[in-house]
């Protein structure tokens, strides 16, 4: 089976559509990012690789990495992925032949593509491509053609039409006539998605930087729009979506679409007619054309009247666009300037993302007729977009075979893991789909008699359920609240179990679709379950939550395998027969053999342990720190647990603990060896550990997060010592016994933590057998709770305060919890400590960031159940009252009921069987903004334990200095509203904010699974370890091999490509490859806004880093237009008074200081100033260099005594912080100097003047302009950038080493295929042996090169 569809292999065809060889000029680099379509399939591995399966991921002992995976290999690894490419000639009908890079793992269907997407033959769908008069086979791999060499002709063939063939042909042209058109980014379909970088860059940066050299001081307008002044007050939404030029489209037709005459009756089937359409061009003339067999011409039917006899001019065309520019001559000029531009676009402004990304604001767009969506809408869109044969797609067969592909060598591996990520992509759009088709009443249910809740469906190969409590399942579990997060828990289950990979057992397709108020889950078919009953299928588990159990040894074996990665501990439970029956996962976790014959696992809801903090047990004590923060609370359902990062952490937590007991019993027993070789053999060890819980105490509470950094180099020692004990001393042993019941292990004679799911479980029970385990385990839990409290919530406020995390809005607020493992219901304690802790000034942005969560989340909830109550008919209405009520100071909003527009004659029959939430209800419409807060508030006590002291949304602004703009993208992003891009006056007390035509759509919010390509991160983790390091080159050609993986594995568009480019253009900087940077970051900006979306945080910070290379580039406007929209995105989704604008405005004002815009300069080095002095207190080094910075724009405007001023505030900072002998207190008392004299011949000439009057004889005042290069020198220090210091001489030997090193490299690859690792070879002799050892980057360059 092809999984391969239609994605285009990366962005290879779109560049080289642009210019053949492109992608031979890879600057000798193997395929950097120009190649992405290589795939990887060449069998010839060479040994080193065909190491046995498990070696491939050593499962982690207990979450502790031994080695750097991927180091040793790497070398070996590296070579099988490039494979020389070599070009064909092409011979296409009416146009030049050329000639066109391939690489021999590409099959032929991507030539295909790449025709179909270049200027002169995109319009050609319909043609095989002929070898000396051979058809080549669609899916057959170039290197498997006989004869297919470098040189060799292919000639494009055009071949007769099919229907399916003819409407593929209809849908591409109108792709062509709509490439430049984003409604489909703002209707979020398709996986469009929005950029708007190149409205800032005017094109691409890569051709205007050898433009713009020359012209460096060109006269630039630097003057910033006034809201993006620091102190504005205003914040407009419309800059978010700047009018892109292009998006004015050229008009090639007014209509196309089907003709009413469709289909061709019989007697014209039988003369080769397809179907017809019906065009008007753009002078209004209307014409019917036929598609037949042949091609496209016209016949002489009209809208009446049907005649399909040719007209005249009686032109036979192969292809729809010829017929078109033969009969309309604005067509062809249009069509033509419309493929140029489209062409010119980066290919990552138009290649598809992998998911779907919605805009939470979109202009008002006017609806155009278009027959491919109108089409569309109807039919499920199955029968001909699939390349693969048989009408709908068997998700569940293709999501289970692609995880059982091969997986010995890395491209086998690759081939697994991009046919996985394919299918994954595929499933999760098409559940979308169908779950939206459901709410919106599209889908007949299965059980159509049942009441609206109960029903189920399936659609397209999908089964799909409400979130409801049907038939009282979770009626111990909290009811309808427990039915709707199990599907997430659910869905995290899979999630991990896909991650172990276990050869053998199955999960299902999963997807969770929030949408207009219902909780849809998707999941793909078991085979043979819809046959037969649930009590006959479940061979494994309970289905009454552990009153009848049942297990199977093949479940027990694959269960054990995830057992240790997932810290699962193994347990025997009781059934309803008093029978043991042996577990290895919680008991509502079902196994069912298909009718395939596969093990699958499903209801994974219990998969990580409970979470004691809210799960209240009679007669249960939780420990103090538990207590003293008020837990156990109740909360809504008793299904909450704890995250798989916090089980990891806790484990790593007690590792360390462990170690630490163990060594220290073995350091003082080898020590009193020394003294008293005849010690008493019962004493020592005993009186040491004489109460094993008593060393936890201490540990736990006063652990703090930054420890374990060091600590685990600690461990590594004490592993050493414990190693090198080989165990047979029974001293040894009982230390190590001790130590593991010290730490609550499994095991006694290593350390091994596990946790058993079902303890405190409603309905579980345990055998006598086992009531010591359950004891131990039950402590475990509590310990558990207690960590996450003592810990791991101290631990993120204590980073937060450190900077180490710069969350700026609620999506990475929440990201960075969950990385430590806190729930999102933990919320209201973060921030009790964050009110409580000492270093409350510098988290006032955390606080900020954490009270709007807060209260968007709470309104979430009230939104939920409100939109339930909406029919269809009143949905905008009741949307726009619901953010009235939230966010309008208007006092009482007025809800407009649907019923006002028609009026309808008889009132119709209810049905029974209406869509869910067609309930003829209009409660929703009686809410006030003072009902609305008072339940918000009510909520955010609840749920999150947090009081909040607000009744209405602007005391809510007031108190916690929230901006309503921020609130408004917060709840639209958490909901899906689409709301009007235009400027809403959110404090007129007069007329309500939004009106329903403000609200333009609501669109799912979708949670799946995302399945990841582990060989690229692992390169990309060795990558980054290297350069850490120092080891530039070394970690540059790594992080290029991983971005070649994550290429093959995820098509050109992702997450982690983003981050891999945003590396990669950093170090490129830093060796002084200025060109390279900017194309990669360009690239990382353009796939951020694509793929995060254009104003989540990650791309404010990628248009940061962009600006700097432009900078250095000596592309000053563009740099400026790029911080202004970092400046403004910033301001739009947090505000002004964050760390990381200090950073900005620094930037900023730097480069206006260097465009001697001096006024406008200090405006944002002062705010940057006040900023950094907020955040990081009046004492640190960065407030020092925010001094020097605004110091030097006083010395050039001549103004020395401020001046004066602020230089000494930093050499002050200076010398407390780093002493009198620091080369920066020097560097500052220099400067000191240089200010002082400088402002004393300012004196003199001044006392000159007013001594001889205008006849003073003056000498000319030196004012300094900065330098392009000192300015240049002062970003990249704000920025973290450290150059190795070398001379020029020594850049030169290095530069032209890499070179001398790189030709060698591909002689020998091309001679050999197996050379040792790079890591391996001596020093260049041209560096200085320190320099290639210092680290290319200041602050901690983890933070740096990653964030």
């Amino acid at each position: 089976m092809v999984i391969k569809t239609d994605e285009l292999p990366a962005a290879a065809p779109a560049d080289s559509a642009r210019e053949p060889s492109s992608q031979a000029s890879g600057k000798g680099r193997p395929g950097a990012a120009e190649l992405p379509s290589v795939m990887l399939l060449n069998g010839d591995c060479p040994e080193s690789l065909k190491k046995e399966e498990g070696a491939a991921e050593p499962p982690r002992e207990n979450g502790l990495d031994e080695a750097e995976p991927g180091e040793e290999t790497t070398g070996q690894e590296v070579i099988v992925i490039q494979d020389t490419g070599f070009s064909v000639k092409i011979l296409a009908p009416g146009i030049e032949p050329f000639s066109l890079q391939v690489s021999p793992q590409e099959m032929v269907q991507e030539i295909h593509q790449v025709l179909m997407d270049r200027e002169d033959t995109c319009h050609r769908t319909c043609f095989s491509l002929h070898l000396d008069g051979n058809m080549l086979d669609h899916f057959s791999e170039l290197r498997s053609v006989e004869g297919l060499q470098e040189g060799s002709v292919l000639r494009v063939v055009e071949e007769p039409y099919t229907v399916r063939e003819a409407r593929i042909h209809v849908r591409h042209v109108r792709d062509l006539l709509k490439s430049l058109d984003p409604s489909d980014a703002f209707n979020g379909v398709d996986c469009n998605s929005l950029s708007f970088l190149s409205v800032f860059t005017d094109g691409d940066l890569g051709d205007s930087g050898k433009r713009k050299k020359g012209l460096e001081m060109d006269p630039i307008d630097c003057t910033p729009p006034e809201y993006i002044v620091p102190g504005s007050r205003e914040r407009p939404l419309c800059p978010l979506q700047p009018q892109n030029r292009d998006w004015k489209p050229l008009q090639c037709l007014k209509v196309l679409t089907m003709s009413g005459w469709n289909p061709p009756p019989g007697n014209r089937k039988m003369h080769g007619d397809l179907m017809y359409l019906f065009v008007i061009t753009a002078e209004d003339r209307q014409v019917s054309i036929t598609a037949s067999t042949r091609g496209f011409y016209l016949n002489q039917s009209t809208a009446y009247h049907f005649n399909p006899k040719p007209a005249s001019p009686r032109f036979l065309s192969h292809s729809l666009v010829e017929l078109l520019n033969q009969i309309s001559p604005t067509f062809k000029k249009n069509f033509a300037a419309l493929q140029k531009k489209r062409v010119q676009r980066h290919p990552f402004e138009r290649i598809a993302t992998p998911f779907q990304v919605y805009s939470w604001t979109a202009p008002q767009a006017e609806h155009a007729m278009d027959c491919v969506r109108a089409e569309d809408a109807y039919t499920s869109r199955l029968g001909y977009e699939e390349h693969i044969p048989g009408q709908t797609r068997d998700w569940n067969e293709e999501l289970q075979t692609t995880r059982e592909l091969p997986r010995k060598n890395l491209p086998e591996r690759l081939l697994r893991e991009r046919a996985i990520f394919k299918v994954h992509s595929d499933f999760t759009a098409a559940a979308t789909r169908g779950a939206m088709a459901v709410i919106d009443g599209n889908v007949m249910a299965i059980n159509p008699s049942e009441e609206t809740k109960m029903q189920m469906f399936i659609w397209n190969n999908i089964f799909f359920s409400l979130g409801f409590d049907v038939r009282d399942h979770y009626k111990d579990f909290g009811g309808d609240v427990a039915a709707y997060v199990a599907p997430t828990n659910d869905l995290n289950g899979v999630r991990t179990y896909n991650a172990v990979d276990v050869e053998g057992l199955y999960t299902l397709g999963t997807v969770v679709v929030d949408y207009r108020g219902y909780r849809v889950t998707a999941q793909s078919i078991i085979p043979g379950i819809l046959e037969r009953d649930q009590e006959q299928s479940v061979i494994y588990g309970s289905i009454d939550f552990g009153k009848t159990v049942v297990s199977h040894p093949r479940y027990l074996e694959l269960l054990e395998r995830t057992s240790r990665p997932l810290k699962i501990l193994r347990h025997r439970v009781l059934n309803d027969r008093d029978e043991e029956v042996e577990l290895c996962s919680s008991v509502e976790c079902k196994g069912i053999i298909g009718n395939d014959g596969r093990h699958y696992i499903l209801d994974l809801l219990r998969t990580f342990p409970p979470d004691l903090n809210f799960l209240p047990v009679p007669g249960e004590v939780l420990p103090e720190e538990c207590t003293r923060a008020g837990f156990p609370r109740a909360h809504r359902h008793k299904l909450c647990c704890l995250r798989q990062e916090l089980v990891d952490a806790f484990v790593e937590h007690r590792y360390l603990l462990f170690m630490k007991l163990a060594a220290l019993q073995l350091m003082q027993q080898k020590a009193s060896k020394m003294e008293n070789p005849t010690s008493l053999e019962n004493g020592s060890p005993q009186d040491s550990m004489s109460k094993p819980e008593d060393p936890l105490a201490p540990e736990v509470g006063g652990e703090e997060e930054g420890s374990s950094a060091s600590g685990l180099a600690k461990v590594k020692e004490l592993a050493e010592t414990i190693a090198s004990d080989d165990g047979t001393d029974p001293r040894s042993r009982e230390v190590i016994r001790n130590a593991c019941k010290a730490v609550g292990s499994i095991s006694s004679t290593a350390f091994d933590v596990r946790f058993n799911p079902d303890i405190f479980s409603p309905g579980v029970r345990f055998p006598e057998s086992c009531q010591e385990e359950v004891r131990d385990q039950k402590q475990l839990l509590k310990d558990a709770a207690a960590f996450l409290l003592s810990c791991q919530i101290p631990g993120l406020v204590k980073d937060c305060a450190d900077h180490a995390v710069l969350p700026m809005d609620g999506a990475t607020l929440a990201e960075v919890m969950r990385q430590r493992g806190i729930n999102m219901r933990y919320l209201g304690k973060v921030l009790d400590l964050v009110l409580r802790s000492p270093a409350r000034d510098q988290l006032d942005h955390i606080y900020k960031i954490g009270i709007g969560e807060l209260i968007t989340r709470s309104a979430k909830h009230i939104f939920k159940t409100y939109l339930q109550g909406v029919e269809l008919s009143g949905l905008s209405a009741a949307i726009s009252h619901f953010l009235n009520c939230f966010l309008s100071s208007y006092p009482n909003p007025v809800a407009h009921l649907p019923a006002d527009e028609l009026v309808s004659k008889k009132r119709n029959r209810r049905r029974r069987n209406r869509p869910p939430g067609a309930a003829d209800n209009t409660a929703w419409a009686v809410m006030t903004p003072q009902e609305l807060w008072k339940n918000i508030c009510q909520e955010a006590k609840n749920y999150f334990d947090f009081s909040l002291e607000c009744e209405t949304v602007d005391q809510a602004v007031e108190t916690y200095g929230l901006q309503k703009i921020t609130l408004l993208r917060e709840i639209s992003l958490k909901t899906g509203i689409q709301i009007l891009l235009k400027e809403y006056s959110f404090d007129s007390r007069h007329k309500p904010a939004f009106t329903e035509e403000d609200v333009l759509n609501i669109f799912p919010v979708v949670k799946h699974v995302n399945p990841k390509a582990s060989d690229a991160f692992h390169f990309f983790q060795s990558g980054q370890a290297k350069v850490q390091q120092g080891f530039l080159k070394e970690g540059c050609e790594l992080i290029n091999e991983a971005l070649n993986l994550f290429n093959n594995v995820y098509g050109a568009m992702h997450v982690e490509i983003c981050a891999c480019l945003r590396l990669l253009a950093r170090l490129h900087y830093i060796m002084g490859d200025y060109a390279e940077a900017l194309s990669n970051q360009q690239k990382a900006v353009l796939m951020s806004e694509r793929v995060m979306g254009i104003e989540h945080p990650n791309t404010i910070q990628e248009y940061m880093h962009l600006a700097l290379y432009c900078f250095a580039s000596s592309q000053l406007s563009t740099a400026l237009s790029l911080l202004y929209r970092a400046r403004y995105l910033m301001l739009l989704v947090f505000g002004e008074d964050h760390p990381e604008m200090a950073l900005l405005d620094n930037n900023i004002g730097l480069v206006l200081h260097g465009v001697m815009e001096y006024d406008l300069s200090l405006r944002f080095l002062e705010n940057a100033l006040a900023v950094s002095t907020k955040y990081h207190g009046p004492k640190s080094l960065k407030v020092a260099l925010s001094h020097h910075l605004v110091a030097r724009v006083y010395e050039s405007k001549a103004e020395f005594r401020s001046a004066l001023q602020h230089e000494k505030e930093g050499y002050t900072i200076y010398k407390t912080q780093l002493g009198e002998d620091h080369e920066k207190t020097k560097e500052s008392s220099e400067y000191l100097k240089c200010l002082t004299q400088q402002a004393v011949a300012l004196q003199r000439t001044m006392n000159e003047i007013y001594r001889n009057g205008s006849s003073a004889n003056i000498p000319p005042l030196k004012f300094t302009a900065p330098s392009m290069a000192s300015v240049l020198e002062q970003l990249n220090v704000i920025n973290g950038i450290l150059f190795i210091p070398l001379s020029q001489k020594d850049l030169e030997n290095l530069k032209a080493e890499v070179a001398r090193r790189h030709q060698l490299q591909e002689a020998n690859k091309n001679r050999d295929k197996a050379e040792e690792p790079m890591a391996t070879e001596p020093e260049p002799p041209g560096v200085p042996e320190d320099a290639a050892s210092q680290p290319p980057a200041a602050r901690d360059p983890s933070s740096s090169l990653q964030g």
